[in-house]
Order: C-alpha cells, then sequence, then structure tokens
C-alpha cells in the first residue's frame, strides 16, 4: 500500500487522467485555516474516497504533496489563487468538475463525484460493488 502511495506521488497529473479523480486542496500557506479544516473533514473518509479513486493532492504556498507537478505548474494549469483558499475536484477524463472557496463536506464531494457519468455507470454495471477492475470507476 505504502508503495502504491509513493508511486502515485511520483506521477503528474497528466498521468494520473483517466486512473484517478483528484481532489486539489490549494490554500497560501499550510496553516491557512481553511485548509486545515479541509483536511480534517475529509480524515474520517478516506475509504469512500478511495473506492472512489480520488488522490489528494494539497498546493500549499509552494508546496506541492500528492503529485510531482510544480506549484507553479498547478497554479497555472487550475487557475489556483496564491492568496485564499481554494479546493477544485477534478474528474478523471481532467475536467473541473467541482470548484469551491469554502471547504466542501465529504457527503457533497461524495455526492458530486457518484453524479459524475463515469461513476453512475460503473455503479450500473456492478450494483453491488463487487468488481475488481477500478477502470470503470
Amino acid at each position: 500500500m505504502l508503495l502504491a502511495a509513493l508511486a502515485l506521488m511520483t506521477q503528474s497529473v497528466v498521468e494520473m487522467r483517466h486512473h484517478h479523480r483528484l481532489l486539489v486542496i490549494a490554500a497560501p500557506a499550510e496553516a491557512d485555516r481553511q485548509a486545515q479544516q479541509q483536511i480534517a473533514a475529509l480524515a474520517a473518509s478516506q475509504e469512500p474516497l478511495a473506492a472512489r479513486d480520488v488522490v489528494i493532492v494539497t498546493v500549499m504556498a509552494d508546496r506541492v504533496a500528492g503529485v510531482r507537478d510544480s506549484a507553479a505548474a498547478l497554479r497555472q494549469l487550475w487557475s489556483l489563487p496564491r492568496d485564499r483558499f481554494a479546493v477544485l475536484l477534478i474528474g478523471k477524463d481532467g475536467h473541473v468538475a467541482l470548484r469551491q472557496t469554502d471547504p466542501i463536506t465529504p457527503a457533497t464531494l461524495i455526492a458530486a463525484i457518484d453524479a459524475m457519468p463515469m461513476r453512475a455507470r460503473a455503479c450500473a454495471e456492478f450494483p453491488y460493488g463487487a468488481f475488481d477492475d477500478h477502470r470503470f470507476l
């Protein structure tokens, strides 16, 4: 499991496309109150997020965790502000599915993912969750 997490960290957002959804948490500093609230809110929802192929990417000032891309590249790619909090849900196809300037609840995040066409199609094909191939999620 740890090796898989480390392998993900060496990937760029482009390499994750079609394999993972990204939850991007951006803030001007690691001590940002909203960023800390968002991370704490997600802590109890790791299992449902992992089941939905979500990788959490943080961009705090010039530090990035979760991918190998630079903070400057990610800020440019998704028009992330340097001076305030933002959270984005990026679909497997690379589109910005959700953009908020306040922390979002895990329930809101999961509902947004479950409403995505690719996820809805997978749930319809495998209604009992008994599937081995996560490419369909």
